[in-house]
């Protein structure tokens, strides 16, 4: 297949508004076509910065921005709220929660899902964070605990006492450094009655190390700072079964918990209804262009495409960064098929990575310089703030971070569950 076979006036429908999605439908803005985006919930979340709502750090809408809020000024984009359960390319349609939509062209940027890698026990207690609602239920769960260790038995406390978050990636390291600062610093405040001595962090990888995918610094730096903060990292172990009560890793040594929460792998949210051989991996294999090579109008961008280039062989990371720029070269290379213009490949520019801990306390690897301490944290504070959506959000996050970095505090520690008792 050479080239792109868009034309003017075509109906392009996008799944799912994340990174990519969202990029790809502003990248198109009052263009000639049509942008229909569906997504199961009607708002894009900033999900770097979930583990902050989860830490009761931020509030949700700080981090989260309307789908039809955003597009009120595209006159070409429209936004429907449904969930996608199958898509039929030979009749350009896909089916949703809500009924049929039709499509020219197809764009899959569903993004991923927690992998509890089969393990049903985990998926059925454990709490996972890959969207708002998960994040303000573990922010619900933990406060909750502590209100009900007031009233505990000693038993019931020790399980209280022991918050276990599972993978020490980039979620997990930043989770575990809030709820530790969490601990040092506010809890003692807010619950006087209450020990937190007792209260223990603690972290458990299957590598070696902390951030494993960064440099050996960021590694020994991560942990250093976590240690520093008191959170206790169990490496090389992996958790055998956990129970909604007991954690038992693969040492053997069983924790009493309430509290664990998944972080420890994601894995792409395939759409039924393609060819089988058209998915490795739970993503959709994609051309240079992001196109499936089974079908000339349906494409795949940022976590759920799976792209072998040059220096990419088995597939890019599965990182923001890879889902917006591909959302901006497919972008380009409509707008330029439109007028006539030559296409452009994609390849991955790897820009660095990087994860803050705590307080002063990040780590950044940058393509040709690495560091971590005080000037780490102020560049990972200053690019995630530049990369929060509008200038109401950064402002409101910004005033957060300040008065929290001022006072050590926040005054976000709400419990919001639902009333399920009927009324007379």
């Amino acid at each position: 297949m050479d080239g792109l076979s868009f034309k003017k006036g075509d109906k392009l429908v996008i799944i799912g508004g994340g990174f990519a999605g969202l990029q790809l439908a502003k990248s198109l803005q009052n263009k000639d076509l049509k942008i229909l985006l569906v997504d199961k919930q009607n708002h894009h979340q900033f999900q770097p910065l979930l583990y902050q709502i989860a830490s009761a750090r931020l509030e949700p809408a700080s981090i989260s921005f309307p789908f039809r809020k955003v597009f009120q000024k595209y006159n070409n984009i429209d936004f429907r709220m449904a969930d996608v359960l199958k898509i039929l390319p030979a009749s350009k349609k896909i089916l949703t929660s809500s009924g049929q939509i039709t499509y020219d062209h197809l764009v899959i940027a569903t993004g991923c899902k927690t992998n509890y890698f089969g393990n049903e026990q985990m998926s059925q207690h454990a709490l996972s964070m890959k969207t708002t609602q998960e994040a303000i239920k573990i922010r619900n769960k933990i406060l909750i605990s502590f209100e009900q260790e007031i009233f505990a038995t000693e038993e019931e406390k020790t399980a209280i006492n022991n918050i276990v978050i599972v993978g020490a990636g980039p979620t997990g390291v930043e989770l575990s450094g809030a709820f530790a600062e969490l601990k040092n610093n506010i809890l003692p405040k807010d619950y006087p009655s209450l020990d937190f001595s007792k209260l223990n962090i603690i972290l458990v990888e299957g590598s070696k190390n902390t951030l494993n995918n960064m440099s050996d610094d960021a590694k020994i730096a991560s942990r250093k700072f976590l240690e520093e903060l008191g959170v206790q990292i169990r490496t090389e172990t992996i958790i055998n079964t956990y129970d909604g009560n007991i954690a038992t890793l693969s040492t053997g040594e069983q924790i009493p918990t309430r509290n664990l929460i998944w972080a420890a792998g994601v894995t792409g949210n395939i759409v039924s209804g393609l060819q089988p051989e058209d998915i490795i991996r739970n993503r959709y294999i994609v051309d240079r262009y992001n196109r499936l090579k089974n079908y000339s109008n349906i494409y795949a961008l940022g976590d759920i495409a799976y792209m072998k280039t040059p220096k990419y062989k088995t597939g890019h990371p599965q990182v923001a960064n890879v889902a917006i720029n591909q959302a901006k070269n497919l972008g380009n290379n409509i707008v330029n098929t439109l007028k006539g213009k030559s296409l452009r490949e994609y390849e991955y520019r790897d820009l660095g990575l990087m994860a803050t801990i705590g307080k002063h306390k990040a780590v950044v690897d940058l393509p040709f310089v690495r560091f971590s301490g005080v000037i780490a944290w102020y560049i990972w504070m200053f690019l995630h703030l530049m990369l929060i959506l509008s200038v109401r959000n950064k402002l409101i996050v910004f005033f957060n971070w300040a008065w929290s970095y001022i006072t050590k505090d926040t005054s976000l520690r709400l419990i919001l569950i639902s009333d399920k008792k009927k009324k007379n």
